[in-house]
């Protein structure tokens, strides 16, 4: 009961931090996301270092961080359900030759960019930043770490900005929903042999084959429900999120993680008004726990230890993650027939990384395959290039209006 009790006290505590995350970011004209995973990530090291080791261990037991940890993943997979969804139904056109160049730009110049960074950290960067995390499953961590693009975070921005934006935040989103599915399924290649090897990645893609055969027969299955979902909408969100759940725990014991049943599930889901809101039912509840699993990625970053901070490596993230995405996607966007201030907002766009990244960087993390060094450093990157959008959004306006005179 005591347990119970200050379970719901702590996470009182870490809703109130996120919230305050999110004033900050405003106040600062940033995406609200920045500040809210900025805090969260910070707060046990903040903690830790502030407080000792034993404050630290009173207010994070470790019985409660098991706990806690299990929410965020829960809520996690919960969110990602939606995001899913929107990337499979949320958007018109995907198979126009503009958006397949700008989607092979955004997605092939950063995985080049991965392989650059790659090279640093297997050749020059110190041992303790390297890990000992098979060769190609490091490498192609990396390069998926450089390609994503953050649709959720990118969806808000343009949302908040579109007048500004017009074609460019069209094309941006649906190229961004295009990339994150081969990332994730790469993603899946380099979890699999982290596990074991060529058997590991094997086990991977009988995993998804099988899970894909599964969300297809499910997705036939539901289509005859939609009167049912419009009447009792709740109902079918409850039994949603159990079976994402489920399909997110059935996918971790086989050695993947359980986002690639967030993935599965939301695949599953038919097209429809009434599934829509099914959706974003179980979304929004897994939204508001997303905050938890991020203060976990903190909290075992601070127990863990980071140890001497590979500043060249977090410079280097941090360049070659925008040289990748917004080279890539202007590239891509000029091959496409757009002009050149379209093809510079949509690069600027794509290189908003946000949450997306923070998920992937930190199952990679879970699975051994970044050490603490890594992952701050390719943290900072995935902050710094998802504040830069807006500044570099205003500044392409500034320019047009001052040519414009």
């Amino acid at each position: 009961m005591q347990n119970v009790l200050h379970l719901v006290v702590l996470l009182g505590a870490l809703f109130a931090v996120a919230a305050a995350g999110r004033v900050v970011a405003r106040l600062l004209r940033l995406p609200s996301v920045i500040g809210e995973i900025a805090l969260s990530i910070l707060l046990g090291p903040v903690l830790l270092h502030a407080f000792g080791p034993s404050v630290f261990a009173a207010v994070l037991p470790r019985d409660v961080t098991g706990l806690l940890k299990q929410i965020g993943e829960a809520g996690l997979v919960l969110f990602l359900v939606g995001i899913v969804h929107q990337l499979d139904h949320g958007a018109n056109g995907l198979r126009s030759r503009t958006v397949g160049r700008i989607t092979l730009g955004s997605f092939a110049l950063p995985l080049l960019t991965g392989l650059v960074f790659s090279a640093w950290v297997l050749w020059l960067a110190p041992a303790e930043v390297r890990g000992t995390a098979d060769v190609w499953a490091l490498v192609l961590m990396l390069a998926v770490a450089m390609s994503v693009t953050a649709v959720p975070v990118l969806a808000r921005i343009i949302e908040e900005r579109k007048a500004d934006l017009g074609r460019a935040g069209d094309l941006s989103m649906m190229s961004s929903m295009l990339i994150d599915t081969p990332a994730w399924l790469l993603l899946a290649v380099a979890l699999g042999l982290a596990a074991g090897g060529l058997g590991g990645v094997w086990i991977a893609f009988a995993t998804i084959a099988v899970g894909g055969v599964l969300a297809f027969l499910g997705h036939r299955s539901l289509g005859r429900f939609e009167g049912l979902a419009s009447t009792y909408p709740r109902i079918f969100a409850v039994v949603l999120g159990l079976v994402a759940l489920v399909a997110g725990n059935g996918v971790h014991a086989l050695g993947l993680t359980s986002i690639f049943g967030a993935f599965l599930v939301g695949l599953m889901i038919p097209e429809g008004p009434a599934w829509e809101r099914v959706v974003g039912l179980v979304s929004r509840v897994g939204r508001v726990f997303v905050p938890v699993f991020f203060v976990v990625a903190g909290m075992t970053l601070a127990t863990g230890g980071i140890g001497a901070l590979p500043w060249f490596g977090v410079v280097l993230a941090i360049v070659l993650g925008v040289v990748g995405k917004v080279g890539g996607g202007y590239l891509g966007a000029r091959w496409g027939g757009e002009s050149e201030l379209t093809s510079l907002k949509i690069g600027v766009l794509v290189n908003t990384r946000g949450l997306t990244e923070i998920v992937v960087l930190q199952v990679g993390y879970s699975a051994g395959l970044l050490t603490p060094g890594l992952f701050v450093a390719l943290l900072a990157m995935a902050l710094v290039t998802t504040t830069l959008t807006g500044p570099l959004i205003d500044l392409l306006d500034r320019r047009v209006l001052v040519g414009a005179r």
